[in-house]
């Protein structure tokens, strides 16, 4: 079963763990639900998948508090951002930047 168009990743015997979560992301995603963005977590590429006013662009969240945050990208995410021919990738750490780039979507 897909969801959303997308297949499901392929398992093996083990169940995989869930991904971390940067601390600061659940008051991203709150305010960003707050102005009427729609918001779906997901692991890969990527942390978030939002769609505001008939945009849609991806947010990779990153905590500013710790080594690995403000390193920005990993290798991952870096290849993906080369690669990537859809809407805009972004990288946020607090809620003001993500907000500012949905009003950036928009303009």
């Amino acid at each position: 079963m897909t969801t959303l168009g997308l297949k499901p990743q392929q398992t093996s015997c083990c169940m995989r763990r869930a991904a971390r979560r940067d601390e600061n992301e659940k008051e991203i995603v709150e305010a960003l639900r707050a102005v009427g963005a729609t918001v779906y977590h997901l692991d890969e590429p990527c942390d978030l998948l939002v769609g505001y006013r008939q945009q849609t662009i991806l947010m990779e969240v990153k905590s500013p508090k710790t080594q690995y945050g403000k390193k920005g990208f990993n290798e991952n995410q870096k290849h993906f951002a080369e690669n990537w021919k859809g809407g805009p990738f972004c990288l946020v750490d607090s809620v003001e930047a993500a907000l500012r780039m949905l009003k950036i979507m928009i303009n």
